[in-house]
């Protein structure tokens, strides 16, 4: 058992706010309505799932139902499946930096709310699913983030110790995770949420990975 730094995907590892705003813009197209989100302006709507996305646009085109959200959820799934890495990036310095934690004797893992079949194929695609112990989706287990049972699973399943771990995340839902388990949690600047997640209070803040191994030192050893 190791000190141990888990990391959220989609706003953090990788830019997947393109990707995902296609597939919804493929739906609205099927559903036969000019409303579009914008792949720049709406990024920050794309890192909060399907379903935001759905909603967001149906909303501004005036035809918003939880029914419709739920119909179309699937087929936005389906359409994400299908091309999920056309322009998905990992942010600078992931993969320098988390082979360095590596070599420096931590565990590391991913705990995401995106589907896990899904995640698995994505960072496989990206060349750097090896680098990660384990990775826990939103579907791995029946709870998912910010529920503490995911979070604990993809501690426990890459070999880490959950008293020495650690968040890296971007969001609100990552901030109430980390602390439900009561670990400190690292929220990065360089998302779409930007600096604003100063106001979550995080233990620590990151503008870019080359930050992240002095911050996990600091708050973990």
């Amino acid at each position: 058992m190791t000190r141990c730094v888990i990391f959220d995907l989609d706003g953090t590892l990788a830019d997947t706010s393109a990707d995902l705003v296609a597939a919804a813009n493929a739906c609205f197209e099927r559903m036969g309505l000019d409303q579009r989100l914008d792949p720049v302006a709406d990024a920050g709507v794309a890192l909060r799932g399907g379903k935001r996305m759905l909603t967001v646009g149906l909303e501004r085109a005036g035809q918003y139902s939880v029914d419709a959200v739920e119909r179309w959820y699937q087929p936005l799934l389906e359409a994400y499946a299908a091309a999920l890495d056309t322009h998905t990036t990992l942010y600078p310095g992931v993969v320098d930096q988390i082979e360095g934690l590596r070599r420096d004797g931590y565990a590391v893992g991913i705990c995401t709310n995106k589907p896990a079949a899904m995640a698995e194929k994505l960072m496989t695609s990206l060349g750097v699913r090896d680098l990660f112990g384990s990775l826990v989706g939103a579907d791995t287990l029946p709870t998912r983030k910010p529920d503490v049972a995911p979070y604990w699973a993809a501690v426990d399943r890459c070999g880490g110790l959950r008293g020495t771990s650690v968040l890296v995340g971007d969001s609100d839902t990552d901030r109430k995770t980390a602390k439900a388990a009561g670990v400190p949690c690292i929220l990065v600047t360089f998302a779409p949420e930007g600096e604003a997640v100063r106001d979550l209070n995080p233990e620590g803040l990151i503008a870019h990975f080359d930050e992240l191994p002095a911050e996990v030192r600091r708050l973990i050893g």
